[in-house]
């Protein structure tokens, strides 16, 4: 559970600075449904400055069972829409808001005439609503971040993540050495904030970053973006993500850790025509990685990427820039063997990681499609 900082309109003087209140008007269309409306009357208090100061929680899985609410609190309003339901209720002072998803998180918001008493209907409310996160040593918590409504929204689900000695033997030699260079890393020994991985599909390239959340959970959080086109192209869902997550923020998390911001594919972003094609993404990639956004913010970027390394933008790969530039290829023919235990179906070039395991289950190798014909004139 993420508690977010408390905030407060300054309306100690209305008639002296009326211009800092602002006036609180609802208009409602064919679009609004009954949530909106909910929403909008949590605000109503705190925008005219009867209840200056609001605070909110955010839950990662709300326990069965808890109520979300302060035992004496009056109910004004609910809602249930698709996916969500919304409650609005009040007390002495106070009013509670609160948002309930499918997928069991939830969003507590309280206004309140004073701050104490805002802390204290806050923590009344979510008083063992979270339900107890079970300590699974092959699974690793990883932040999913994504636009919504103009704001950055995270949600922490947790993710099964091996070993990396238990799948090494996955990787072919040269790329398994530097991984086990990667593995190793921590806080202090960081050189480089962006992570390159590339290769074609299906080698591994996600499998062995969830084994670095892992290797690396004592002081990195991984967190996925799952838009990353719209991150570079919005920058106030860019300064969301950059900002991140602490001890008090939106989202959760440990204020001391790094954090691994996860870019699978991104291809078009950073390839050699990047600069043409992607406006300003690329700038603002680099400008997250070590530039002023970047700046007192413990942040690594990690690619995935299908592209040669010689076909990609000369300002990512720079010296200094990449904390690991790793090719994640296919297994060779030998190697491909023993880990299928036998040479049948394997390739003379190898096999992915992918192709194995479809081996290894029973289908058939898929042959390469035959090239197509050139067409032309003949002269």
């Amino acid at each position: 559970m993420t508690i977010t900082p408390l905030t407060r309109v300054r309306v100690e003087d209305r008639e002296r600075e009326p211009v800092l209140v602002p006036s609180f008007v609802f208009r409602l269309d064919d679009e609004d449904v009954p949530c909106d409306v909910v929403d909008a009357m949590a605000l109503a208090a705190f925008v005219d400055g009867r209840q200056p100061w609001a605070c909110s929680a955010d839950i990662d899985k709300v326990r069965d069972g808890a109520p979300l609410l302060p035992a004496n609190a009056t109910m004004l309003r609910s809602a249930v829409q698709d996916s969500r339901q919304t409650q609005l209720a009040v007390g002495d002072g106070w009013t509670v808001h609160v948002n309930r998803w499918r997928n069991g998180a939830a969003t507590v918001a309280v206004t309140a005439v004073t701050e104490d008493l805002a802390r204290a209907v806050l923590e009344e409310a979510t008083r063992d609503a979270a339900e107890p996160v079970p300590v699974e040593e092959d699974v690793v918590r990883i932040g999913f971040w994504h636009a919504s409504r103009g704001f950055g929204q995270r949600v922490v689900r947790p993710i099964a993540a091996s070993r990396w000695a238990d799948i090494r033997p996955n990787y072919p030699a040269g790329a398994a050495t530097t991984l086990d260079r990667l593995m190793a890393v921590d806080r202090e020994s960081v050189n480089g904030r962006l992570l390159l991985l590339h290769g074609p599909p299906g080698t591994g390239k996600t499998t062995v970053l969830r084994s670095l959340a892992r290797e690396w959970a004592s002081w990195c959080q991984l967190d996925c973006v799952l838009d990353p086109e719209r991150l570079f192209g919005d920058p106030a869902y860019l300064m969301d993500v950059a900002v991140g997550v602490s001890a008090g923020g939106p989202g959760g998390g440990d204020e001391n850790r790094w954090r691994l911001l996860l870019l699978e594919d991104c291809d078009e972003l950073i390839r050699g025509e990047a600069k043409q094609s992607s406006g300003q993404a690329l700038s603002r990639l680099l400008n997250l990685t070590d530039g002023m956004l970047g700046q007192g913010r413990e942040v690594l970027v990690a690619i995935t990427t299908n592209e040669n390394l010689a076909r990609l933008h000369p300002a990512v790969v720079r010296p200094g820039r990449c904390l690991a530039q790793i090719e994640i290829g296919r297994l060779p023919r030998e190697q491909a063997s023993a880990w299928l235990g036998t040479s049948t179906g394997v390739g003379p070039d190898g096999a992915t990681l992918a192709e194995l395991y479809a081996l290894r289950s029973g289908e058939t190798a898929v042959a390469p499609a035959e090239p197509a014909p050139p067409i032309g004139l003949y002269l």
